[in-house]
Parts: C-alpha cells; sequence; structure tokens
C-alpha cells in the first residue's frame, strides 16, 4: 500500500472545515463544507474584484480604485471570508494546518484561467511575511498556496523577490485609509533584472481593502515588472 493511503487509514483525513472525515485521499474538505464555500459572483469592481449587493448592468469601478487606482492590473477573490472557508483560512494560518493548501490552491485554479488567462503569467508570487514574523509562525501561508498554485498551472514559482524589509502593525483593526499608510513603503524588491517587463501573479490568502496588494503591486512595477495580477483565496469584510 502507498504510504499516504496506510496513513489515511491509520489516521482518517478529516475535513479543514467541520472536522468531518474527508470524502476522498486527494481533499480535505467534506461535500458538505465544499457546497457551503460562497463564490464571489458579479456584480464586483471590474478592477479590484469587490462584490457589490444589487443589480449592475455595466462596468462598475468601486469607491476606493476611483478615488486611489490600486497598482495592480487586476485583482480577484474566488469565495467570501465565512463559513468552511474562513475555518480553513484560519487553522492554516494559527494552527500549521500546512496540508490544507493544496485544497485552497485548487480555489484559485479557474479564478486565474477565467479573468487572467496562462497566457499572461510569467512567474507566481506572494505577498511576504516580515523576517520576525515568518520566524515565528515558521511558514508562510500564501507562499504554500502560492507554490502549490504555480505547480497547478506549469508556471515558474518565485520565492524571494518581494520582502517586507518594514514590520507593520496588524491591518485587522484599521480603517482602509489606515491599511494604506500601514504599509506604504513596506516592501522593497530583489532581482530587479530578472523581474524587468515580467507579467507577475500575485497571490494572498485574504483581501479586504487591497491596500497590501496594491502597495506590493506598485512595488513590483517600480522595479520594472509588466503587469501584476492579483488573486485571493477569500474577500474579507470591510
Amino acid at each position: 500500500m502507498h504510504l499516504r493511503g496506510l496513513l489515511d487509514l491509520l489516521y482518517p483525513r478529516r475535513c479543514g472545515g467541520c472536522g468531518a472525515e474527508a470524502p476522498s485521499a486527494s481533499h480535505n474538505l467534506c461535500w458538505e463544507c465544499r457546497s457551503d464555500i460562497m463564490p464571489v459572483h458579479p456584480p464586483y469592481c471590474a478592477h479590484c474584484g469587490d462584490p457589490v449587493a444589487g443589480r449592475i448592468d455595466h462596468d462598475y469601478i468601486c469607491h476606493f480604485c476611483s478615488t486611489v487606482d490600486p497598482a495592480f492590473d487586476l485583482a480577484r477573490s474566488a469565495a467570501h471570508y465565512s463559513g468552511p472557508l474562513a475555518e480553513m483560512l484560519k487553522a492554516l494560518k494559527y494552527h500549521r494546518a500546512t496540508w490544507l493548501a493544496p485544497d485552497l490552491a485548487e480555489l484559485l485554479e479557474p479564478l486565474v484561467q477565467q479573468h487572467v488567462g496562462l497566457e499572461h503569467i510569467d512567474a507566481v508570487t506572494f505577498v511576504p511575511l516580515h523576517r520576525r514574523r515568518q520566524r515565528h509562525r515558521e511558514f508562510n501561508q500564501s507562499a504554500l498556496i502560492a507554490r502549490e498554485l504555480a505547480r497547478r498551472l506549469g508556471k515558474r514559482y518565485m520565492n524571494g523577490i518581494l520582502v517586507r524589509h518594514r514590520e507593520t502593525e496588524s491591518q485587522t483593526r484599521l480603517t482602509a485609509s489606515e491599511r494604506m499608510i500601514n504599509v506604504r513603503g513596506s516592501f522593497k524588491c530583489r532581482n530587479s533584472s530578472w523581474i524587468e517587463g515580467r507579467r507577475l501573479l500575485l497571490v494572498d490568502d485574504v483581501m479586504t481593502t487591497g491596500a497590501t496588494v496594491s502597495e506590493c503591486a506598485k512595488t513590483l512595477k517600480e522595479s520594472g515588472a509588466g503587469a501584476v495580477y492579483v488573486v485571493t483565496v477569500a474577500r474579507g469584510v470591510k
């Protein structure tokens, strides 16, 4: 018996959303929890993908994008930060459930193909943590998702081209304008000669206002990136 199959037999795989037994050896989310994930559907901002209530029959640009003009070329999120998906992301981030990364990357694969297109991507990278926070956590959840997504897309995975050189306050309790100020100037690029002209897919776990990914995109473009597309597993509530 394959080692993975033996381990699944001895230690049955559990759903990352509810803890019930997972339905297959290749997934860590039961079918019930999978059906409870709420995808981000239109209408949403044509630039950042922020969903809006009601009916809109034309291209819509949200207030944040119309006033701030984020540096990324496009941003999309797979689903709302709620229910089983929120539990999975918290388990990954705070309880070291690193085995959930493939399931989360799987949610992003069709998002990339639909809204960006594989032909428009040269490499996949991620939003970095400050070295002190990464030492404490021992991993970067966005990096794990990005690496798995790159494998699925058949694209180059770039680790370390973007670094967070200044530690910032947690964004959780900050307003949109405070978030922008908080992350301003906190990133820098390495290997700018390689970045020049490349079209990059930037991955993060959760996007709320878009301040962090916009600052990352700004830094990458200042180093010569031709385009920066953003995908996140979840969209948080502002």
